[in-house]
Formats: structure tokens, sequence, C-alpha cells
């Protein structure tokens, strides 16, 4: 019998389920989920959404923590023909409604305890017409318009017969929702294409086998955290699921406990744990390979990344939401090239150009641009932000991706990253926006101007800065700016600094000189 290639995102849940059904495919809060079990759940659901009224391309949104039921709802909704959109659960109503709106999901699948955040959100998401909740489901507002049903009470009902709806390759899988420079979060379209090619890719460069355990710390929100998931099911592995890197000792004890064989994380995680084996001794043996993305990993961690992780080959990494994953170099070149971050993944290509689209010569500076099937198709109706991420590339039937970013590239091919071309900042493996942190803190009374930017910072990849004018008392006004950032911020877009200013420099066409800025208030460019 022929081995027919994998063409959609949810096919590879359906041949892992096949081939090793009683498999542990997913540990979360200790039970073992066998990959016979992860089918039939995610059966269950899909026949409910569809039943429910979702369609094929329909968008259905997650607000979950990373758990059992949030990998349910991914391959729920991709067996359904649905696309899924994971969103943080860290989001306020006021973005999970514009996410909802903005992407026109017909279902939300979430968490009871969010049920501030969701009722605050459905007041005003006329899209919605399903809400599946998982654990409580009392007190979440329904009327005549919008359905609720329990999670647990699907997952329990009797199999039905259910017609599911059939994508092709060029169908869109995902959305995943990233923060714009305009302060509204950018919906990157990525069709089953685009995940099934960078999986397969990721899984050679990785060196990936069915025996690998694969740790989670990462948000499932986050395409890095999305990824070990679907690489995780693609290959028959195993992934063990944590909520978050909060409690790093039982973090620690979980290790020991399940010996995961890969383990990917950002640098602030490798910091801790950097920190616990100079006080402690601690390493681990059993992981095989650790992977790092988000910010550039500080070259003086290798050595203490190799007595951590005695066994581990150390994978360095950079890319973007936009097409996942850009360039990986070879862990036994970390140490030859230690400020690199390596080649073109398997199966795609890179080049620099100058702003004028010039090619650039080896040991110049140059804007990465990418090709390949990796390439998102655009970002969700927004034509005109599309097309200057997407341009055409040398060859007339293609576009490529501009990832902003300048670089350089040695006599060898090698990547090696210079800086940023937007403000878009990256703290903690997140993407923030400047100007959604500006907008709460306008919303302070007080403040007259305020200019938020990124600070390089040797472990979160930037820092949060907020630099403000006012003329009240500095010292109760940054309380209530920190309390406001707090009420209406995920935790990693809160600043870590506040700086008050007395006036703010201005361009000549009256707007706000942030690089005048940097360089008088901060000491750099």
């Amino acid at each position: 019998m022929i081995d027919i290639p994998q063409r959609l995102l949810g096919e590879a849940l359906l041949k892992s389920a096949q081939k090793f059904p009683d498999k542990v495919a997913v540990i979360h809060k200790n039970v073992d989920y066998t990959y016979q079990e992860l089918k039939k759940s995610a059966d269950k659901i899909a026949a409910f959404l569809v039943k429910a009224g979702v369609k094929r391309g329909d968008r259905v949104a997650i607000y979950m923590n990373n758990s059992w039921e949030s990998v349910v709802s991914i391959y729920g909704v991709t067996l359904a023909g649905g696309v899924f959109m994971m969103i943080n659960p860290q989001t306020k109503a006021n973005k999970l409604q514009y996410v909802i709106n903005d992407s026109g999901a017909v279902a939300l699948i979430a968490e009871g305890r969010l049920k501030l955040e969701i009722n605050s959100a459905l007041e005003d998401a006329p899209s919605i017409h399903t809400l599946l909740v998982s654990g409580d489901t009392a007190d979440l507002k329904k009327n005549d318009n919008l359905k609720c049903f329990s999670f647990e009470e699907v997952l329990e009902s009797p199999k039905e017969k259910v017609s599911f709806y059939k994508n092709i390759p060029n169908d869109l899988a995902a959305l995943i929702y990233t923060s714009g420079s305009t302060g509204f979060p950018k919906g990157v379209m990525l069709t089953h294409q685009n995940m099934v090619f960078t999986t397969w890719s990721l899984v050679e460069y990785l060196r990936l086998q069915n025996e690998d355990r694969i740790f989670l710390v990462i948000p499932l929100s986050f395409d890095y955290g999305l990824y070990q998931l679907i690489m995780s099911i693609s290959i028959g592995g195993t992934l063990i699921v944590e909520q978050s890197f909060a409690f790093p000792a039982s973090i620690y004890k979980k290790i020991e406990k399940y010996k995961p064989t890969v383990f990917p994380a950002v640098p602030t995680i490798y910091s801790m744990m950097i920190a616990a084996n100079k006080s402690s001794g601690i390493s681990f043996e059993s992981i095989k390979k650790i992977t790092n993305t988000a910010a550039a990993l500080p070259d003086e961690f290798t050595p203490s990344l190799k007595a951590l992780f005695p066994n581990a080959l150390i994978f360095k990494m950079y890319g973007l939401t936009e097409c996942k994953r850009v360039c990986y170099l070879e862990p036994e070149l970390v140490d030859e090239k230690p400020h690199s971050v390596g080649k073109a993944i398997p199966g795609t290509e890179v080049y620099l150009l100058t702003p004028d689209g010039e090619k650039v010569e080896c040991g110049l500076p140059g804007i990465l641009h990418v090709r390949g099937p990796h390439v998102m198709p655009g970002y969700w109706n927004n034509l005109q932000l599309s097309n200057e991420m997407l341009r055409p590339g040398f060859l007339p039937y293609e576009q490529v991706l501009c990832t902003n970013d300048w670089f350089k590239m040695d006599e060898d091919g090698f990547l090696y990253f210079l800086g940023r071309n937007d403000d878009i900042i990256k703290t903690r493996g997140e993407k923030v926006s400047p100007a959604e942190v500006e907008n709460v803190i306008y919303s302070t009374n007080g403040v007259i101007d305020v200019v938020v930017i990124g600070v390089p910072h040797e472990i979160m990849g930037e820092e949060i800065v907020a630099i403000v004018n006012s003329d009240e008392e500095k010292v109760e006004l940054e309380k209530q700016i920190m309390r406001q950032c707090v009420s209406n911020l995920e935790s990693f877009m809160v600043p870590a600094k506040i700086i008050f200013v007395d006036s703010m420099p201005k361009s000549p066409n009256g707007k706000i000189d942030k690089k005048v800025l940097k360089q008088t208030v901060l000491g750099n460019g």
C-alpha cells in the first residue's frame, strides 16, 4: 500500500494514531493521553463544531492555557475544516474582542475561569454564535444568538457520524495574531501547505525521531510553542505539556521524572536554569537537543548550557511568525560561528538587499528577504500591510518576504543579525507594539506625552521602557501608570522602567523624534 504524503495539518494526527494508537501522545498534569485518545477526543470536538455550524474556512478562537483541552481543540478545529486561532490567556477583554471581530470568528473555545474577560469581550462580538467552555460554565452570559456548551460534556458524549469539510493544502489552517506597529494586532495567515512544509523542514534540521519527548513550557499561543505540538504529533513523539515556567523547581522535578529529550526555551528561561546550575549543580542528562528563538541566545551562555545539558546539541535559530523559521545554526558550529544564526532552513532560500532593492555584497549590511513554501500568503484583511511585507521576487511568478531586519552574510553564507528596522519590540519571546502600550499609558490622567521603546537586554532581547512627559507628581503618577498597565496589558507588555522627562524632542513635522529621545535619555541610538 502506498504511503500517501501528508497534505493537511490534521492528517499528521490521523497517521500517528493509526501507526501508534497506544503510544503516549501528550502528558499533562501527570496524566498520559494516547494517540488513540487524542484522535477520539479531537473527532468529537470536530463533530460538535460542524453540527454547531462551523464551515470550512470559518475561524475558531481558542482562549486557553497550555493543556490537554487546548491540544484537543487545535486538532478538533483543523479536522472540522476550520481555521484555529490561539489566543494568549493573558489577553485582556478589549484585545480579545478586537481579534474576534477582526477575524470574524464564529466560535470561541475557552476556559471557564476566564469568564470575566469572556463576558466583557462578547458584549460586542456579533460573529460568535457558539461558546465551548472547559470547566465552570456558570455566570457566562448567554443569549438567543450565543449558545454555550460544556467542553467536558462534548468529550463524554456518544460518537456521532458527521461529514467533515474537506480542505485542500492552500486553504487556511491558522491565523496567528501578532502585534503590529499601529497598535492593533495583525493576523498572520498560514495555510495547510505553509504549516506542513514548515513542520517537516524543522523536523529535518532538528533531527527529530518518534522516540523524542518534547518538554513544552512555551505558550501554544506563541508560534514557537505551537510548532512543538505540531512537530511532536507529526513524528509520533510525546509532548509533555506544562502551563509555563512560573515554578522552576516543579519543572525540574518533571524533567527528572519524564526524561524529555528535547527542550525548547527562550533566553529568560535558560538564564534562570543556568543560575540554578551554578548554585546547586543541577543538570539534565536526558535532554539531547535544546533550541532557542525569540531573542538571540547570548554567546556567553554556551559554556553554561553545556554544563546544564551535558548531552545536548544546541540549536541557535532566527525566525518570525510570517514564515515561522528563517535560519538555524548547525549545533556542531556553535563554537566555530558563535555570533551567527546560521543558514536558511531546508527547502528555502534567503538573501540580503539594500533598501532600494539592490543585492548586497558579502560582509555588508542588508535587509533579509526570504523565499519558500513557508512564507505566509499575507495578513488577514490587511492588503496594504501585506504588500509592505511581501515583495516581488526576482522570478516573475513569486513574492518573497521582506523581514525588515538587518543582517550581514559572511563568505560561507552564514547570517549575522544586526538589528530591527521597525518599532516592534521583541521581549521575553513575544512581540510588543509600542503604540498599544502607549495608548494604555495615555489613558492615565496627568500624562502629556509618552514614548515606549525597546532597549537591548542581554536576556530578554529587549526591555520595555516608557518615557513620559507630565506636570504631575512623579512618584504617584508612576504608580498610577503601572496600575493601568497591569490592568490592561499582558504581563510581558508592562514596562520594566518609567522615565520622566520635562519635554519631548520633536521633528520638523511635529512628531516626537524617537531617535533623538533615545540618544538624549538613554544614551544610545
